[in-house]
This record gives structure tokens, C-alpha cells and sequence, in this order.
């Protein structure tokens, strides 16, 4: 096994435009490193840098100790795993999984040996001599799995593996890929822009958008402390709310505007972002994650000077929780790529300010028309700075 190095790596095609700009990432020694981003962000294009189908325009690729710019995919002993598996329909699934390995020269019992080994572990054994077109999506992708695993290589490289299986499949395989992955130890580059596969697949997440990277972190690290306005919005379902606001102080008691809302905010909240100091009587950009607001009626201690008024407009009654949104009359601010949004797509900006997702106990029962108290955990406030959408902390 073999850790993967990129620096200073940049992808830029005969018409100018670069897919990946000066990327430099550690995928550690037996890490499961998921990239995620939007549509045409550059992720799968660094994949295939990785695999050798892509030419590297500018920077270093090490795999292990070797610098591999140059050398053939054949030889940089990796294993990917497609988007629609690529498996040889008139082939039995022993016949898929061996494949690598009988062009490679192994011997027939060396290929029996490590077929059935792959297929114990990934409960194929009564499957090996049915073609892939007898077999379900999840079958499938085992299948694919398998012959990236026979084949022991240094670096697993997954595109999109699960882009094709239905809802409840793609959480089953979510499941099986990473407990396959850990018991195996091969190190992991995993490409997708489905953030939940991300935040519960990997042991760190990297964020890409327009080939540049946000950031890199473990998932819970991405959901609590993002870098910038792009992360924030990008990570978490629903995403964040982000509204301009204004940081205010008097008498030692600071506070922040949004609006005609008021929001009083704890010493804990300068205590853990002292930058936000230097912001007194200016614009920033605030972020508040849905789970920190709550209908007040369920949290009657909840601080006064912590609770807005508005009128319920939507609500989402999922069992264990309710979505519910509302307006505050606060200027909205959109990250169209972190919602993946078309660029013919037209933002919709509600006239009486920004529509808000709140994250609701199903003990509450707002309803659609009503005015409510609503509970905001203003110490879990994020911060950011308008201009340059960083996040404001030390």
C-alpha cells in the first residue's frame, strides 16, 4: 500500500480552461479520502490524473515514493472502480473478477485462490457462474469491486461508483464500500458529488469547486467549522442559512442585526471567534445551520433576547423531525454552486427576505399560517466575511 501526494497539480486544456488549479493534497496511507463538489468542479478530472487518463499539465504526482507524471496507467498499480461498472456481459462473474489477473499471467489456481477469497468477502460465492445481466445493481457493483480487489493494488480510485443504484441500494453499498475498505486497508481517492456519501463514507472530505480546493477535513470537521461561504453552504441538508447581517455592541453586550430581528450574542460566541471583534457596526455574512432553530413552545427557558417571531410558510413532517421554513426580512445570500444550480437556473429571492430552513423537534405543532416564537442558538452562529466569504473566528 502506498500513500497519494499531489502538488501544485493543474489540469489546463488546449482551450485555456483549467479543469484543476494548483491542487495540493496528502491522501494518506490506508485513508478513505472522498473529494466532493458540484457538476464539472474538477473532481473526476483528478481522479483520472491519478489513474494516468488525463495528462498533467503543470505540478507532482507521487504514488508512495514514486513520482508517476509519466508513467503508464498500466504500471502505477491502481484498481479503479466505474460509474457503470464496465464489466464484459458474455463473462461469468468469476471470469470479471479474474480478468486482471489472467492477463497479468497468473496461473489458473493462483486466479481460483484470490477469486473466491474476493467473493467470500463480498458475498458473491453462489453468484460466480451467472453472467452481470443475471445479477441486480448491487450485485453488479460487488462485482466491480471484486476485480479491483484480486488485483491488490496500492491505490482503490472510485468514480461516481454508486451514481446508478437506487436510493435505498446506494445506503446499503454506502455501508458495505466502507466496511470493504477498512478491512481491506488499501488506500481510497473516492469521487462524488453527493455530500451525505462524502460526510459518511470518508475519513476526511476534500471540497472542490471550479478546480480549486476549499478544504480538507474529518466530516465533522467540514459541518462545525467550514472555511468559507462556499463550504458552509455546500455541506449539510438542508444548508445553511445565510443572511447578511450586522454585528452590534453596547455596553460590553454584543449582538447581531438581521433585519428587523435582534439576536443577542453570548460571550461563547467571541470567546471561540475574537475576530469577530473587529467587525462591530459592520456587514457580515451569517450562517445558521437549521438545527439551531426550534420552535420556543419546546424550549420555553430558551433565552429572550434569542428568539425571533415569524410566520410559519412550509412544513416538511419527515417522523423524527419537521422541516420547517419561514422568512426573515434579511438580505439572502446564495451560493448558486454550492447548490449545483444550472447557470440558466433562476434564482428565486423571496420579497420579504430570506426563506429559512429550521430543523424542528416533531413535538412541535406549528402549522403552515401561524406566528410563532422561534428559538435561534446564537452561539452556534457562523460567521464569514462579506467580501472575501471567509470565515471570521481568530
Amino acid at each position: 500500500m502506498a500513500g497519494v501526494t499531489l502538488q501544485g497539480i493543474t489540469k489546463e486544456y488546449d482551450n485555456g480552461f483549467r479543469a484543476v488549479d494548483n491542487l495540493d493534497l496528502d491522501i494518506e496511507d490506508g485513508e478513505f479520502l472522498v473529494m466532493v463538489g458540484p457538476s464539472g468542479c474538477g473532481k473526476s478530472t483528478t481522479l483520472r490524473m491519478i489513474a494516468g487518463l488525463e495528462d498533467i499539465t503543470d505540478g507532482e504526482l507521487k504514488i508512495g515514493d514514486r513520482v508517476v507524471n509519466d508513467v503508464h496507467p498500466k504500471d502505477r498499480d491502481i484498481a479503479m472502480v466505474f460509474q457503470n461498472y464496465a464489466l464484459y456481459p458474455h463473462m461469468t462473474v468469476a471470469d470479471n473478477i479474474g480478468f486482471a489477473l489472467k492477463l497479468a499471467g497468473n496461473s489458473k489456481s493462483d486466479i481460483k485462490e484470490r477469486v473466491g477469497d474476493a467473493a467470500r468477502l463480498l458475498e458473491l460465492t453462489e453468484q460466480l457462474d451467472k453472467k452481470p445481466g443475471q445479477l441486480s445493481g448491487g450485485q453488479r457493483q460487488r462485482v466491480a469491486m471484486g476485480r479491483a480487489i484480486v488485483r491488490s493494488p496500492q491505490v482503490f480510485l472510485l468514480d461516481e461508483p454508486l451514481s446508478n443504484l437506487d436510493a435505498k441500494l446506494r445506503v446499503q453499498m454506502r455501508a458495505e464500500i466502507t466496511e470493504l475498505q477498512r478491512s481491506v486497508g488499501v488506500t481510497t481517492f473516492y469521487v462524488t458529488h453527493d455530500q451525505v456519501e462524502a460526510m459518511t463514507m470518508a475519513d476526511r472530505v476534500a471540497v472542490i469547486n471550479n478546480g480549486i480546493l476549499q478544504q480538507v477535513a474529518a466530516p465533522q470537521t467540514l459541518f462545525d467549522e467550514p472555511s468559507n461561504l462556499f463550504v458552509a453552504a455546500f455541506i449539510g441538508s438542508p444548508s445553511m442559512n445565510l443572511m447578511e447581517g450586522t454585528v452590534n455592541e453596547s455596553a460590553g453586550v454584543f449582538s447581531l442585526q438581521l433585519g428587523s430581528h435582534k439576536l443577542e450574542l453570548p460571550s461563547s460566541t467571541l470567546a471561540a471567534r475574537p475576530a469577530l471583534r473587529a467587525y462591530v457596526g459592520k456587514m457580515v455574512v451569517a450562517g445558521i445551520r437549521p438545527k439551531d432553530f426550534e420552535d420556543a413552545a419546546v424550549t420555553p427557558n430558551h433565552p429572550a433576547g434569542q428568539r425571533i417571531r415569524a410566520k410559519i410558510e412550509n412544513v416538511e413532517a419527515l417522523g423524527y423531525e419537521r422541516i420547517v421554513y419561514f422568512d426573515v426580512d434579511a438580505t439572502p445570500v446564495i451560493q448558486a454552486d454550492a447548490l449545483d444550480l444550472d447557470e440558466d437556473t433562476e434564482v428565486l429571492i423571496h420579497t420579504e427576505g430570506t426563506r429559512v430552513a429550521g430543523r424542528f423537534d416533531p413535538a412541535s405543532t406549528a402549522k403552515v399560517g401561524d406566528e410563532i416564537e422561534i428559538a435561534v442558538s446564537a452561539d452556534e452562529t457562523h460567521f464569514f466575511d462579506l467580501e472575501t466569504g471567509l470565515a471570521i473566528r481568530s
